[in-house]
């Protein structure tokens, strides 16, 4: 291993640097809990972004060449969106929205750059606040759904579990991470005290349901599948593929019965009955989401500027709930091809982080799937604006240049010991 996955020595030995790096750890952990809190635009999440980011420059975190692909890819796609936005900088809702995008960017550049060195505990780090920060909204979701703790009514929307969030949709595919962290550590017997482990995640998959989100249904069931099935594969462990194919067995059974006693309740069941349809309402007619893309997808091959950022909605009266074309219409060709080729790429490394033998494999396995989930999920959402996607995406990449790192190292001079500099920007 090299320090791509182990710690960086040096600065460390100096006490006002250890303070530091002690701060900085803090900050981050805040960075990632309050991913949660998006009941507005502005988030304690952006309040504690900044510091966190500043102070991990001083302490030296760098941008590798394994992670260049996707800085260049993120700029091309927000470079290209504010190029789009210069027609209508005098309207403050688009001009806002691109700020924030160009934001988002910076933090997804941030955290490559972050989890590219000492990637292990790091990752370790990430995931288990993150799993904190779900099960905190979950329990508010579910508690505001059943009426269980006083001001519910800020923890639902439109009937259905909305957590910390503004939409029911977001909600539950946040939840998704978490699920699938304390999933694999009760697979591979990594769980400290299993049995809490096992109720926080009954409590993440019934924030999920309840959240009543086709999407997010839908993310989840795959993203374990491909978690389990990938995990299955390059075990070399009997035990642990025996143990595999029996809590996937069990856990469909619970799963049933949970699912029979939730529909037991009168309004679940209504609630499910109506969203478990193909489509909505809003979905369908030459003026719906579906209707209202193919007129989109027509119209943008004529314009390679695009709409300009926020105006498929002043066209059509509603966003596109598609990412894919929402890059084309809010940036014009350039960033639609760059949001692409983002997807592509990240999906090419991800798969690989987690089949390939490496050190951080294990992390892979559990981050990587809900990644590509969201990346699904973006054919029928927006999910551009999501701030927990950028985290996710720096972890990829990040982890790609750590692992890049670890092969030369291993593959260089007697005791692995090469320099690192040919790796860094």
């Amino acid at each position: 291993m090299t320090s791509a996955v182990l710690p960086r020595r040096g600065l460390g030995a100096i006490p006002l640097m250890r303070a530091l790096h002690g701060l900085g750890l803090c900050l981050f952990g805040g960075f990632v809990f309050f991913a949660c809190f998006a009941f507005s635009n502005a988030s304690p999440y952006d309040v504690v972004a900044i510091p966190a980011i500043l102070i991990w420059l001083v302490l030296g975190v760098r941008l590798y060449r394994g992670a260049l692909p996707f800085l260049l890819l993120l700029l091309i796609y927000a470079g290209a969106t504010v190029v789009a936005l210069l027609p209508y900088l005098g309207e403050e809702i688009p001009t806002l929205w691109t700020v924030q995008l160009v934001y988002l960017a910076v933090t997804g550049i941030f955290f490559a750059m972050f989890f590219s060195d000492d990637t292990e505990r790091r990752m370790e780090l990430a995931l288990k606040v993150y799993t904190a920060s779900t099960l905190f909204s979950g329990v508010l979701g579910i508690g505001g759904y059943l009426g269980l703790i006083g001001g519910e009514e800020l923890f639902i929307r439109f009937g259905r579990a909305s957590g910390t969030f503004q939409d029911p949709n977001v909600f539950g595919s946040f939840l998704i991470l978490g699920a699938l962290y304390l999933m694999h550590n009760l697979l591979t017997l990594r769980a400290r005290r299993p049995v809490l482990s096992a109720l926080g995640l009954v409590v993440l998959v019934a924030g999920i349901f309840l959240s009543f989100s086709r999407g997010s249904w839908g993310s989840f069931v795959l993203a374990a599948a491909l978690m389990t099935g990938t995990l299955f594969a390059t075990s070399r462990s009997p035990a642990l593929r025996r143990r595999i194919a029996a809590m996937t067995a069990v856990t469909a059974l619970l799963g049933t019965l949970a699912l029979g006693a939730l529909l037991s309740l009168g309004t679940v069941a209504e609630t499910f009955e109506k969203r478990a349809a193909v489509t909505q309402d809003y979905d369908e007619g030459e003026t719906g989401r579906f209707g209202a893309q193919m007129r989109g997808m027509a119209m943008l091959i004529e314009e390679p500027m695009g709409f300009g950022p926020l105006r498929w909605r002043l066209i059509f009266t509603l966003d596109p709930h598609n990412s894919y074309l929402g890059a084309f219409a809010n940036g014009g060709w350039v960033a639609g091809v760059a949001f692409l080729l983002l997807v592509i790429t990240t999906t090419w490394i991800g798969l690989r982080l987690m089949i390939v033998e490496w050190p951080c494999r294990r992390l892979a396995q559990i981050a990587v799937p809900a990644l590509l989930m969201y990346f699904l999920q973006a054919v029928q959402i927006d999910v551009e604006k999501w701030r927990h996607v950028y985290m996710l995406l720096g972890m990829a990449w990040g982890m790609e240049a750590a692992r890049l790192i670890w092969l030369d190292r291993r593959a260089g001079a007697p005791g692995g010991a090469v320099s690192s500099a040919r790796q860094m920007v």
